[in-house]
């Protein structure tokens, strides 16, 4: 890039005989030859003498262009583009498969099953856990809840099968008590 000069003015007040006796300075010619594009005078002693094509000024000033950043740019090394973020599938699944499972172990009867539900749901969210490590995956979250639901189903089937839970139980009905329960608690307000 060029930088303009500009000649010196004197005014008619100004008496420093520096600036008056300094002609104007004239623009430089793009096909004039500059010290750095002139041929070497001395030859190094394990090369062979070389010639130098001589550069114009507009060519020494693409090359430096191109060399340098323009100013008031920053220099922004551009990485390739990341792959587009996606929600992992393993991730979600166990998240469906987390809450499957508690409804099934609450339901009572089907207690056994929801214990086997929620063991494959707790497979699914350490898998969805290892997959979400990466950095374009997404959906850790819904393998820590498919994770704590897995978990907590399972330990709460294991405690009403062994008969720790009373309330709890393969022939309890849970659905049908809290029925009969709210039916009593709400009969005589409707």
């Amino acid at each position: 890039m060029r930088i303009p000069t500009f000649s010196r003015q004197t005014t008619a007040d100004n008496t420093d005989d520096r600036t008056t006796s300094v002609p104007p300075v004239a623009p430089r010619r793009d096909d004039t030859r500059t010290t750095a594009t002139m041929p070497r005078t001395e030859t190094p002693r394990t090369e062979t003498p070389r010639t130098e094509v001589p550069r114009t000024e507009a060519d020494r000033a693409a090359t430096v262009t191109a060399e340098r950043p323009q100013a008031g740019r920053a220099v922004v090394d551009t990485a390739p583009p990341a792959p587009k973020a996606r929600a992992s599938f393993l991730a979600t699944l166990a998240l469906i498969v987390g809450v499957a499972g508690a409804l099934l172990v609450l339901s009572g009867p089907l207690l056994g099953y929801g214990i086997g539900v929620s063991a494959v749901a707790l497979l699914l969210s350490l898998g969805g856990l290892f997959a979400t490590r990466k950095r374009h995956v997404a959906g850790k979250t819904d393998a820590l809840i498919g994770l704590v639901l897995s978990i907590g189903a399972i330990v709460i089937g294991v405690l009403a099968l062994t008969g720790q839970l009373s309330w709890l139980g393969t022939d309890m009905q849970p659905a049908t008590d809290l029925r009969n329960w709210l039916d009593t608690q709400f009969e005589t307000r409707f």
